[in-house]
């Protein structure tokens, strides 16, 4: 099935998905409100951040926030254009089940 072969692997992890698509949605966030969305643990969210930063889908900045350091993130052009393609072949997979979900 080709839509099946389409799903990006990277995604599989439902953190690394659901840090995607919120910074998808909102631009950029920081590690702490990603922690709080994802209900991750600091080094279960650190771990799968990192696996998306080295494949190039997001970028971080860090910057001090009422003196506190704080990390942002940002989902890259690469990494758009990944989860677009993820969501469209689970958009396929969904179509081909014909459940009409």
């Amino acid at each position: 099935m080709k839509a099946l072969a389409a799903l990006d692997s990277l995604f599989e992890h439902r953190i690394r998905l659901g840090a995607c698509v919120l910074l998808a949605k909102h631009g950029e966030l920081t590690f702490a409100r990603l922690k709080a969305q994802l209900q991750a643990t600091d080094g279960n969210l650190g771990a799968q951040l990192r696996k998306l930063e080295e494949q190039g889908y997001l970028s971080s900045r860090k910057d001090f926030v009422e003196r506190k350091p704080t990390t942002w993130y940002q989902l890259s052009d690469t990494g758009r254009t990944a989860l677009e393609a993820h969501m469209a072949a689970l958009r396929a997979l969904i179509d081909a089940s014909g459940t009409g979900v």
